[in-house]
């Protein structure tokens, strides 16, 4: 037995809540690179979905949708199963996102005709919301494929946060402008838009012509101002910290100061002769 299998829980609640966390187990792996593959297509279903396609293409794309959001429900409900917390894991925000995500399409299945039309228009275009879900792969340094350092994780943090930002403006734009609006025929129009207007280039070829238009773009517009310089900033302070001695203080008992200090930074004991040691 090995030493990851020896860790698996005994109860099938309890390995059903292991795998759906799991990094390191082949199983988990395989749950996650299965899970975020899904989530990929799940978003580029939708996308495809708003442009001009034939009939037959339409039909494998919506079985396709359909049952990509069974997958996902599945897994919703094993998550609510398997947390020892049920209503905190009810109540988290991912879990929320999982949600939201696939009512649409449940709706769509299961609404009544006439209630269709509601649904088909700014409710499907909810969808897009599921590229949140890829900020489970990044709460901490373990990924399916390895360890990355604390710095990269950042990096990809941040890198993600401007492709989560334009995806989901875009698909909302999309969803509340497509039917008024001449200029945006398709998800590929309403990114085009966002970019610019993030980037605030400011063109003018495309403005919102609804109110809810307008208002996706002043929250799409200060959620950059706060969230990209504060992922960024992280990264800088990250570039721009100094590399420390591991020399532990012998009065306070502090570990790690800068290798040209010759006190310790918090009680101000002389320290300089550890270094003296440490380098010879």
């Amino acid at each position: 037995m090995t030493d990851h299998a020896a860790r698996v829980p005994e109860g099938f609640r309890e390995r059903v809540r292991f795998y759906l966390l799991d990094h390191r187990t082949p199983a988990g792996r395989t749950i996650d690179v299965a899970l975020l593959a899904l989530n990929v297509v799940f978003v580029g279903v939708f996308v495809a979905q708003t442009y001009s396609l034939s009939a037959t293409a339409r039909s494998l794309l919506w079985d396709a949708e359909v049952v990509i959001a069974a997958v996902f429900l599945v897994e919703y409900v094993l998550r609510l199963y398997g947390a020892r917390d049920r209503f905190g894991e009810f109540t988290d925000p991912y879990a929320a996102v999982d949600l939201l995500s696939i009512l649409p399409t449940l709706a769509v299945l299961l609404l009544p005709i006439p209630a269709i039309v509601t649904v088909t228009g700014f409710l499907r275009a909810v969808r897009i919301v599921r590229v949140l879900r890829f900020y489970r792969f990044t709460q901490d340094e373990e990924f399916f494929f390895g360890t990355v350092s604390v710095q990269s994780l950042r990096v990809t943090k941040l890198l993600l946060t401007v492709l989560v930002l334009f995806f989901v403006s875009a698909g909302l734009f999309y969803g509340v402008e497509v039917r008024t609006n001449p200029d945006i025929e398709n998800f590929g129009d309403a990114f085009y838009y966002v970019v610019i207007a993030l980037t605030t280039v400011g063109f003018g070829d495309i403005t919102p012509v609804t109110r809810a238009g307008r208002w996706v773009t002043v929250a799409a517009v200060l959620t950059a101002i706060i969230l990209v310089p504060w992922q960024a900033s992280k990264i800088v302070r990250e570039w721009t910290r100094r590399e420390t001695v591991d020399v532990t203080c012998p009065d306070c008992g502090l570990t790690g100061h800068d290798p040209d200090a010759s006190h310790c930074k918090a009680c101000g004991h002389v320290i300089y002769q550890e270094f003296d040691s440490h380098e010879q």
